[in-house]
């Protein structure tokens, strides 16, 4: 998957992100997906600009967790997901992409 194809699918599934009230960043291997879950509509964008939370993870892995291949607690506990900032809205991001 490239970073094209992974924005418009979080975009498609950001429609109920409504809850978060915040924006976050996908921060992968191949560029960054900005969330701001602030407005509505949700925007969902390539533009890299401050978030209040920054969760870090390859395509690879976000992929593997998006399809429950790969447990995200398990990805934070071994390092694979690493979050920078609030992490309640790390928490419900997870929600946002289930």
């Amino acid at each position: 998957m490239n970073l094209q194809e992974l924005t418009d699918q979080i975009r498609t599934k950001a429609t109920h992100a409504d809850s978060l009230n915040a924006t976050a960043k996908l921060v992968t291997d191949q560029g960054v997906v900005y969330i701001d879950a602030t407005q509505s509509p949700v925007i969902v964008s390539n533009d890299d600009k401050p978030a209040d939370c920054d969760l870090h993870v390859s395509v690879d892995n976000l992929v593997k967790m998006g399809t429950g291949e790969l447990n995200p607690m398990m990805a934070f506990m071994t390092g694979k997901l690493k979050v920078k900032g609030d992490m309640g809205i790390a928490m419900k991001m997870g929600q946002v992409m289930a």
